[in-house]
Parts: C-alpha cells; structure tokens; sequence
C-alpha cells in the first residue's frame, strides 16, 4: 500500500471542496452543525488556502486515490514571535482508518515542516484524542505537551529536532 500527500494546486480545489463535504459530515456528529440552504456544509476558509501565504492544503493518496486531505496554517504567536504550524483539518476515510493511513500521512507532514507543532482536538472527539496521542507520542519520543484550552479541547504541543 503506497500512502502519500500532495500538496493541492488550485486546479483541483473542486476535489478538496468535496472532501471537506465528507470530513464536515463525519464532524458534525460532534458540532452538531448543519447544512445550508443549498444542501453544503461549506468550509468558509478553503480559498484561503490560496489567498494567503501561510495555509497549505494537501491530500492524502492511497495507491494514488484520495483517501482524505491535511490543511496546515503557519501561526504567529504575537506574544511569544514563535512561530509554528497547526493541523488546522485532518481527515482519513472510513475506509481508509485503522490503517494506518492517518499516521503515515501525519508524520508525512511533520517531516515535511520540521518545526514547531500543534494539533488541537475538540473534547468530544475521542477517537480523534487517542489517534494524535498515540502517533505524537510515538513520533515524538514523548517529548510532547499536552494541555487542555478553556473549551476542554485537548491541545498537543511538540516540536521537531534533527
């Protein structure tokens, strides 16, 4: 099984749109939104990813079919001018999890951007909590932070060393 990422041209932006679709479907089961008027969740930030020198979009491939995508952001913390990288969106298919796909395509990223992460999860999504854990853990020797913000959403902090 080849697993992959590609960074998204503009020209396929339509495929990301979709994806979002299924990933925002899968989601709502924890933010209770719904769709709009004309039947879409939408994603307000996708043309940033195009507009704005900071955001990445990536799909993940499996033996070269989408299999999900990764919006990554470059944050500057005003406070601390630390700059560092947010998983801003991750998703994996159903038909593609607990095969290690999501972990493969994480790591794909954190090699990508050998600097400072975060990856926050909303509380209710428990599965998604035990999936970074275990794959930041792991990557990360345990030389990781984890907190919680005043949602209750779980925040891991890590960064990158050669």
């Amino acid at each position: 099984m080849s697993i992959t990422i590609e960074q998204v041209d503009y020209e396929r932006k339509f495929v990301l749109r979709h994806l979002i679709e299924l990933y925002n479907y899968d989601f709502s089961e924890f933010t209770n939104d719904d769709v709009n008027e004309i039947g879409l969740y939408d994603y307000k930030y996708l043309d940033n990813y195009w507009n704005e020198p900071n955001r990445y979009p990536f799909f993940i491939k499996v033996n070269s079919k989408y299999a999900g995508f990764a919006l990554i952001r470059k944050i500057k913390n005003d406070s601390s001018n630390d700059v560092y990288n947010s998983m801003a969106e991750f998703f994996v298919m159903k038909k593609y999890r607990k095969m290690g796909v999501g972990r493969i395509a994480a790591i794909n990223l954190f090699e990508k951007y050998k600097e400072k992460w975060e990856v926050s999860v909303i509380k209710e999504n428990k599965d998604a909590q035990i999936f970074w854990k275990k794959v930041i853990c792991k990557y990360s020797n345990g030389n990781y932070i984890e907190n919680k913000n005043e949602d209750g959403d779980t925040i891991f902090s890590f960064k990158i060393t050669d």
